[in-house]
């Protein structure tokens, strides 16, 4: 039984998939699967797959399904995994020579039941860190905390102890294919602090058809997914006043794009979320507006 799954979700990304495997391959640590959750491509990622699978340099599962999504691929992910570990590589970035290596020499050393994984540093191309490192001092924290509490910016790589990513399932909305990521983490932060690791363990970079450059598209063509994922947001019990009234002005906005009525009855904060109305309606014209394109 290997120790950690790399997991990969991708859809149409043949072009750009090998940076990810050329670096797994040149791992210093091979204690590791590769899972490839393909996501109803039409490219020919299953034909590429299939030549480095018989090449035997990496240890790689493939799964095909129809596509649903980021979110829905990361569901058939966290079903599959079986190892104690996971994390999530995108298509369009790789891992540092000795990424695995530094992660399970870190688990041995420090992991437990206590905590649900760790988080390392993402970087640019060129090695630059995103955003900022963790405060040397701070040895763990939730992902919530790190953020809001303790001013680290820019996006992190999150190693998690597989039996809890089977938790908070994400749930699929007919007719969308989006749900937000952070759900399940903000969900694990309630009982479980993640280790920091000051180490580069994902270099990334951001594609213009990548979901981090269409957000505004996202917020017009998943409505429902982003109701529900503002919904449970408003609901974290460590979160300021502050932090809840930006998510029900969210909430409010992508409800009147999915046309819900019932949006006051169904929030579960109905004075902040009462408040938060003239905002979430400002803020539904401006989706709207910037992306009219989409809507014709």
């Amino acid at each position: 039984m290997k120790t950690i799954t790399i997991f990969t979700p991708t859809y149409n990304r043949a072009y750009c998939l090998n940076d990810c495997y050329e670096s797994l391959k040149v791992q210093t640590c091979k204690d590791f699967i590769w899972l490839i959750i393909d996501d109803g491509s039409t490219d020919d990622t299953r034909q590429k797959v299939a030549v480095w699978k018989e090449e035997g340099d990496v240890d790689i599962s493939y799964c095909f399904q129809e596509n649903k999504g980021m979110h829905a691929a990361h569901n058939k992910a966290y079903e599959l995994i079986d190892t104690e570990l996971n994390v999530c590589i995108d298509s369009d970035d790789y891992m540092p020579r000795d990424a695995v290596e530094k992660i399970i020499q870190h688990w041995k050393r420090y992991g437990n039941s206590s905590v649900s994984g760790i988080m390392g540093l993402d970087s640019n191309r060129n090695g630059t860190i995103i955003g900022t490192a963790f405060p040397e001092e701070l040895k763990q924290s939730t992902l919530f905390h790190l953020y809001h509490k303790h001013g680290v910016t820019g996006d992190k790589k999150l190693v998690y102890r597989t039996e809890l990513t089977k938790r908070y399932p994400y749930p699929l909305f007919e007719g969308e294919k989006y749900v937000g990521l952070a759900y399940k983490y903000h969900m694990l932060d309630k009982d479980y602090e993640l280790l920091l690791m000051n180490e580069v363990l994902c270099c990334v970079e951001y594609l213009p058809d990548g979901s981090s450059q269409n957000m505004l598209s996202q917020y017009l063509k998943n409505p429902q997914g982003f109701a529900f994922y503002r919904k449970e947001l408003m609901k974290l019990p460590f979160a300021s006043p502050l932090f809840k009234f930006r998510q029900a002005v969210h909430y409010v906005s992508s409800s009147l794009i999915s046309r819900n009525g019932q949006f006051l009855k169904e929030t579960p904060l109905k004075t902040i979320t009462l408040l938060a109305v003239p905002l979430g309606i400002t803020l539904y014209g401006y989706i709207t507006l910037k992306t009219r394109v989409f809507i014709s």
